[in-house]
């Protein structure tokens, strides 16, 4: 029997997730969690990754409603679930739905919800969100049903799709497997879709009320909203004689070696003005990572001064890699006035950094479909007076924020050394399994990248789950009791284990992108490998997530090759070679339970000890290979 792990280990807080209730009907199975549906299923294959109501507020934050007078019955074939939610808005304001959600074996998912509100409510969105999976559904064929009844067939997109692919929508049916289709019919609103790999989301996103129209806007007092999803499954397999095989549900997971080699990538660390005298006061750990880079963050629109590059300048000396400046540029003045005075402060501190990341502070904003473009000199402008300001120094270029705004804003290359971006696990949700799913979003991303930008060198960073800037709402979320909530500026889980486990992950999916340098933590605060004075963590004040950076910082410009899982949605795993020493597998656990790891396939297995690895929750197993 597997011990039982203290929450706090793992995610930072002794508050647990609660478990989702497994409804079936027939060969269809959903989870039930939080009064929406997830992990919809058919035959052990996913058909929808989600199906939920949800209300977002002015900010685009989403209300946790509080559920009343649930009801969940589970038939032999079919199952029930009806319940109340209430939304608590500001100034007194209340909202109220009543759900029903049924199946029966043989017929359809039915999601049946309607919102009624005594006093009017303000809300950016309030209805149905479909979530459609990424993995095996991306570029494939789909048929999408309009408002106005004509049907147009055509395919997901491949490359991540930076405005809506579809819209005024009503239905829309896919493959699920060799002769299995499912069609979702949203009634009660026109519909459209967004490809959610934007926000490294793993999912395209069906929702309802066009972003065209204005946000947010009023429920009226007493105005019914009423709206249904219908999930329909059509299997033609018995009809055609074709064997039925349902999915491979090993308890066992295998490694094999896969065929793709490269480089591992320079390792920074984010510092902050903010920060600056915790990392040199935290000196010795700096150097005992060692980061290839360092990324200091400049922006006079959050009330940095020259004060910060004395700062930054000493610590720079204390590094022996490369360091890099990103200047969120206020556009008060013209380009050239606001980089010389730049220049001119770090000048006069010694500092000269050996990269700029240049970008106007406005663009860190996000421009939704429908939207007006704000004010803002053209980036030529903005490179071209970054030259004369910084001469002799990189150039790098790209958003400050999140890949989204670099594809629907993309900037010219031409006047760049690098392009650079980041990304946030929790711009939509922020429970532990859509955070980890959004690693299944990385390689689209960097070959979305490539695909824009092509050999430009190309950094990502720095990219946490907690989030440092919202590009989507006047602020992030504070966080003071340690929930999971999405747009934080603070999460508990990066304390735990999870973060550690998240961090390797996304350097495994990232890998052959051919980065000049990841980015994934500060060193410091809230974003750091360590905890200050007054924040929780382990003994020694090092958080877990340290050990996967310092390593990964280790491991830099090491040989590292493609591994493949049976269940990369569990495991993920690559081989590094280091120089001078044996080449060594790297495992980790990207789930909340304990799995089993079959590496008898693996090359050279039989010179390993065991053949069956076990690896708890969230854990980073290595394994040292013989030459």
């Amino acid at each position: 029997m597997t011990a039982e792990v203290d929450p706090f280990e793992l995610y930072g807080t002794q508050e647990t997730e609660i478990p989702p209730v497994r409804l079936t009907a027939g060969r269809l199975a959903v989870d039930f969690k939080d009064g929406n549906l997830r992990t919809i299923t058919y035959h052990g294959t996913e058909v929808l990754r989600a199906v939920s109501y949800l209300v977002r507020d002015r900010d685009w934050g989403t209300y946790a409603p509080k559920i009343s007078d649930l009801q969940i019955n589970q038939g032999n074939n079919a199952f029930f679930v009806g319940y109340v939610a209430h939304c608590a808005g500001p100034d007194g304001t209340t909202l109220e739905i009543r759900v029903q959600i049924s199946a029966d074996a043989g017929g359809a998912v039915i999601f049946d919800a309607e919102a009624i509100s005594k006093t009017g409510f303000e809300t950016n969105r309030c209805g149905f969100c479909i979530l459609h999976p990424i993995v095996g559904v991306a570029g494939t064929p789909v048929s999408v049903e309009h408002v106005d009844g004509h049907r147009e067939d055509t395919h997901f997109p491949d490359l991540i799709e930076p405005w809506q692919p579809f819209k005024d929508m009503r239905a829309i049916t896919h493959s699920v497997m060799p002769h299995v289709t499912a069609e979702c019919r949203m009634e009660g609103d026109t519909f459209e879709m967004e490809d959610q790999r934007n926000w490294s989301d793993a999912s395209y996103k069906t929702y309802v009320r066009p972003l065209a129209l204005p946000w947010p806007y009023q429920i009226p007092a007493d105005q019914s909203v009423r709206q249904r999803v219908v999930l329909s499954v059509d299997d033609k397999r018995e009809t055609l004689n074709v064997p039925v095989s349902i999915s491979p549900n090993s308890q066992v997971i295998t490694i094999t070696e896969g065929t793709k080699s490269g480089t591992m990538p320079p390792i920074g660390l984010m510092i902050t003005p903010e920060e600056a005298q915790s990392t040199l006061e935290a000196r010795n750990i700096l150097a005992e990572i060692g980061p290839q880079e360092i990324l200091f963050h400049f922006d006079p629109n959050a009330g940095h001064d020259a004060g910060a590059f004395t700062a930054f300048n000493a610590i720079a000396q204390l590094n022996a890699g490369t360091s890099t400046l990103e200047i969120a540029l206020p556009c008060k003045q013209s380009p050239l006035a606001e980089t010389m005075e730049c220049a001119i402060w770090m000048q006069v501190a010694g500092f000269w950094p050996d990269a700029i990341v240049i970008s106007p502070s406005v663009d860190s904003q996000s421009t939704p479909p429908g939207s007006q473009w704000p004010a803002c000199p053209p980036l030529e402008e903005v490179y071209t007076a970054a030259r004369a300001a910084f001469p002799g120094i990189r150039l790098g270029g790209g958003m400050l924020s999140y890949f989204t705004e670099l594809n629907r804003k993309r900037v010219p290359s031409e006047p760049l050394d690098f392009i650079t971006h980041c990304t946030n696990p929790i711009v939509h949700a922020a429970d532990d399994l859509s955070v980890m799913q959004t690693l299944e979003a990385l390689p689209f991303i960097t070959r979305s990248v490539r695909a824009i930008y092509g050999d430009k060198p190309y950094r990502i960073g720095p990219s946490t789950i907690p989030m440092r800037q919202n590009p989507y709402g006047s602020r992030t979320m504070d966080n003071p009791d340690g929930h999971r909530i999405a747009m934080a500026n603070t999460d508990p889980r990066h304390n735990g284990r999870f973060a550690e486990a998240f961090a390797l992950g996304y350097a495994v999916k990232v890998l052959d992108a051919g980065l000049e340098c990841l980015t994934l933590a500060a060193l410091t605060g809230p974003f750091g490998l360590i905890a200050g004075r007054n924040e929780p963590s382990p003994a020694g004040g090092k958080r877990p997530i340290f050990n996967t950076v310092a390593m990964l910082a280790r491991l830099a410009g090491s040989p590292w090759r493609e591994c493949v899982s049976s269940d990369p949605a569990a495991i993920l795993a690559f081989i590094a070679a280091p120089a001078d020493k044996a080449p060594q597998l790297l495992l980790v656990n990207v789930t909340h339970t304990p799995q089993q790891v079959d590496l008898s396939s693996f090359r050279k297995a039989d010179k390993l000890t065991d053949k069956v690895l076990s690896l708890g929750p969230y854990a980073v197993g290595s394994i040292v290979l013989a030459d």
